[in-house]
Order: structure tokens, then C-alpha cells, then sequence
């Protein structure tokens, strides 16, 4: 398997630090309102990274934190009248209903800001005693000019870096580009944590790093998270760990590509700004998912209207495939009247569909490569279909459902129930009389019938082994 390494700018085989587990660290979401579909971007990506990983046999441990202290939940609370700890916990909770409409497992560990104030305050003192950071008036910063490596993840030149940089009126940073480790707190009702350096609260980007080494080590495997992360959010904790730590950071970086709208930036101020809930109004979590595995995830992605319906169009057509197999699981039957023997043409498809399960494999080993591995999927799904569309046997249905499981359950699809919630009474009994009125000749009536279950979103499809059953 190879990943491209943002650190290296090249594609690198990937070899874990230990053979049995990966250690993974992606950043999470600061939880001062619902997520939006960019920030849905790194929860699906990484989470088929995951996913892929444990298929491929690694145990895999996961960390994704909640950023709960911070500017932006306390302006929140503010708003709404209410604590930052309580602003944090209501979008906590409003995050697992997001990212499980999304199919996103939840991580190993979700570690919270507010819950490893002592590691922070420690590791900001380990900073501060080797001459890394200093304290001014209850802030401390970090000093950036003394980490030779600054710069190495984003590619940037130091000195070109200072030259786009100033200080504030009021900063007292001994250089502009120094950046806070901890806040003094600015008024009495602000939350904040007794430390050496008086009440305050931690600075954005010490947080990731003192719950990585606490929950992970002090060299990972993979830390990801979206682009636009990469400077000065990633590149601040690759400073700051590796002077506290004395080793690298991680051995891989992965950042995925941004999200336009109709192809322009998302943005409050145009009006074009989407969380994942409003998306969810319209299309499902599904949808959503297989929408953001359609393109590479290094690549820019557009969102629109026609993108989401072709996603649509695409993820029904897995569906329907599942559906049919699992109705020919139990419906399908031989020639010979046996249940558990194969055709000829069906062991020789099985075979093509080993072939499209190692393409699948492929392309997923080549820097994850979804774009190409769902064409894998799609190509599996077309030889399934040409060899069942007379009917097929039972142990054929069932070896042909379990591939396509297989790989979809990599990609997080076609994890809903769907058509497992059963038909209730209503329709079965207008599916009954349809095949009644059907067996009279009045095809009349066996027409209005399959019209007024199509009202109710039920298809019916006639096959071989009798009528299917289609929901939605």
C-alpha cells in the first residue's frame, strides 16, 4: 500500500511503526455549531482510510478529538445564554448523529480539550524548560525561530514567512512568528484553568499535540486532516512536538482537498454555506458519503445539485444490486431443482468478480484511491447483473452478495437497512391481489395495484422466482 506523504510530496509504501497497529490521529471538529459538508470531507476520507486498514488486517487505533475550548464556543455561549461547556456538549452530541447518518464509526477515543488540561499544562512546561516557549503576562508562546524544521510540512521558507507576518497592536510576542501555547484569561467569566502561568486556557494548536502523545505515543503512524490545516495548524504541532518530544511527529501526513459549492469557495458571507444537517433535508447520509468517495481525496471536489443526484443514481444502483441478491439468496433455484450447486456460467463469473475484487485492492492501495475502486465496484455489480438477470441459483446469490459486502462495507455503503424493515400488512396485501388479478387475466386492475404501490415508493419487479419487492 502507498499513501502521499504531504511531508515528503511523494507517494511512499506504507509501513506502520508496529506490524500489528496503525496509530492514526485526525483532527476533529471545534464543537460551537453542526459540521458543514468540508468538514464531512476528512470524517469520510479518513474514516475509509481506517476502514480499508483493518480490512487489510491491522488493528487500528483511532484518535479524533473534540475542540471545546476555544473563541468561538465562548462567543457561542454568549449567544445562546448558556456555558461553554454546555455549547460543547450539545454539538458533541449533534456530531454523532451527523457522522452516523454519514456511516462514520466513531473513533478509537474522541478526547476532549477540556479533559487533558494537565497534559497540556505539563507539556507547555516542558517547552518552556527547555528554552522553546516563554511567558509574558500569563501568555506563553512558542518560539518558532528556534525549531530549524519550521516549515518543512507547508514548504515554506521561514524568512518569507516573517516577511507576511506583523504584529498586532498590543501583541507582545518577541516575534511575529511565534504562536500561543497558552492564553492568559482576558476577563472573569471566561473559562479557564489554573496553571504556572496563571488562569487561563489553552491555545489551539498545543491541544492536538498533548492528547496525540498522551493517547498515542510520541511518534505516530498517519495524522490527517484537511488541507487547509496544513499551515499553521499542522505545522505549529510538528514544532512543538518534536522539541518537547525529541523525535519525529509522524511518519505520514495526509490532507484531503477542499470542497467549492457550484464551483466557487464555500462561504457564510455567499450565502453557499452547507452543513451536513441541511444537507440531509434533501439526500441521505449515504449519498452524502458516496458523493465524497467519488473523487480522489486529494483532489478538489464541486458541490452541486446535479453532482448530488448523480451520486444518487449511483448509490441506488449498488442498492438494487444488494436488494436482488438478497432476494435471490432465498427466491433462487437450479434446473435440477437443487438449491446449493452452481452453474457453470456462474462458478466462470465468480471468477470475474475475484478479478474485480483485486482491482478493487489496487486501487485502493494506491494512495486510496476510492474514484477508481468504486468503478471496481460498479464493474463487479454489471457482471452480477448479466449473469442473474434470468434468475440464479441460491449458493451463487449468496457467494456473489458476499463479494459485493465485502467491498462496499470498505467504503462504508450500503450499511442502512433499506428493504430489511419488512412490508407491513397494507401492501402485502395489494402485492397478493395484484398477482391474483394477474393470474385472472385482469391485468387492469394489476396495473392500477402496481401503481398505487409505486405512490407509496414500493416497486415490483416480476422475475423468474416470482415477484420482488423494491422499497424506495
Amino acid at each position: 500500500m502507498k499513501v502521499y506523504n504531504t511531508l515528503t510530496r511523494k507517494k511512499e509504501e506504507f509501513v506502520p511503526i508496529d506490524k500489528n497497529e496503525v496509530k492514526i490521529y485526525v483532527c476533529g471538529p471545534t464543537v460551537y455549531n453542526f459540521f458543514h459538508i468540508g468538514n464531512a470531507r476528512p470524517f469520510v476520507v479518513f474514516d475509509t482510510l481506517r476502514r480499508y486498514l483493518e480490512y487489510r488486517g491491522y488493528n487500528v487505533k483511532f484518535v479524533q478529538n473534540f475542540t471545546d475550548v476555544d473563541d468561538k464556543i465562548i462567543n457561542r455561549a454568549k449567544e445562546e445564554g448558556i456555558t461553554a461547556p454546555e455549547v460543547s456538549e450539545k454539538y458533541i452530541k449533534e456530531y454523532f448523529k451527523d457522522a452516523a447518518a454519514l456511516n462514520v464509526k466513531p473513533a478509537t477515543v474522541h478526547p476532549r480539550v477540556s479533559e487533558h488540561i494537565p497534559e497540556i499544562i505539563g507539556f507547555v512546561k516542558t517547552l518552556v524548560d527547555k528554552g522553546y516557549a516563554y511567558e509574558v503576562n500569563g501568555d506563553v508562546y512558542f518560539s518558532t525561530r528556534k525549531f530549524s524544521g519550521y516549515g518543512k510540512l507547508s514548504k515554506q521558507n521561514i524568512d518569507d514567512l516573517e516577511a507576511g507576518a506583523r504584529i498586532e497592536v498590543g501583541d507582545i510576542k518577541q516575534d511575529p512568528l511565534d504562536f500561543a501555547l497558552w492564553k492568559a484569561r482576558k476577563t472573569d467569566d471566561e473559562i479557564a484553568w489554573e496553571s504556572p502561568w496563571g488562569m487561563g486556557r489553552p491555545g489551539w494548536h498545543i491541544e492536538c499535540s498533548a492528547m496525540s502523545k498522551k493517547h498515542l505515543g510520541d511518534t505516530i503512524d498517519i495524522h490527517a486532516g484537511g488541507q487547509d490545516l496544513q499551515f499553521p495548524h499542522h505545522e505549529n504541532e510538528i514544532a512543538q512536538s518534536e522539541c518537547c518530544n525529541g523525535v519525529p511527529f509522524a511518519r505520514y501526513w495526509m490532507h484531503n482537498g477542499y470542497i467549492t459549492i457550484d464551483n466557487e469557495k464555500m462561504s457564510k458571507s455567499k450565502g453557499n454555506f452547507f452543513t451536513v444537517r441541511d444537507i440531509l433535508k434533501d439526500y441521505s447520509g449515504e449519498v452524502m458519503r458516496f458523493f465524497l468517495l467519488s473523487g480522489h481525496y486529494r483532489n478538489p471536489i464541486n458541490f452541486s445539485d446535479a453532482l448530488m443526484e448523480q451520486a444518487k443514481n449511483g448509490l441506488a444502483r449498488m442498492q438494487n444490486a444488494k436488494d436482488n441478491l438478497e432476494y435471490l439468496v432465498t427466491a433462487g433455484s437450479t434446473d435440477a431443482g437443487s438449491t446449493d450447486s452452481m452453474t457453470a456460467s456462474e462458478s466462470e463469473t465468480l471468477s470475474v468478480l475475484e478479478r474485480y475484487k483485486a482491482e478493487f485492492i489496487e486501487k485502493m492501495d494506491d494512495d486510496l484511491n476510492t474514484a477508481d475502486a468504486i468503478t471496481a465496484v460498479f464493474e463487479m455489480i454489471s457482471a452480477i447483473n448479466n449473469q442473474t438477470k434470468s434468475g440464479a441459483t441460491r449458493s451463487f446469490a449468496a457467494e456473489a452478495l458476499a463479494k459485493l459486502t465485502e467491498l462496499t462495507d470498505v467504503l462504508g455503503l450500503l450499511q442502512n437497512a433499506g428493504n430489511d424493515e419488512g412490508i407491513d400488512e397494507e401492501v402485502q396485501a395489494l402485492v397478493d391481489e395484484r398477482q391474483k388479478a394477474r393470474a385472472e387475466k385482469n391485468f387492469a386492475r394489476a396495473d392500477e395495484i402496481r401503481d398505487i404501490l409505486k405512490e407509496k415508493g414500493i416497486t415490483l419487479k416480476d422475475t423468474p422466482q416470482g415477484v420482488q419487492i423494491i422499497k424506495g
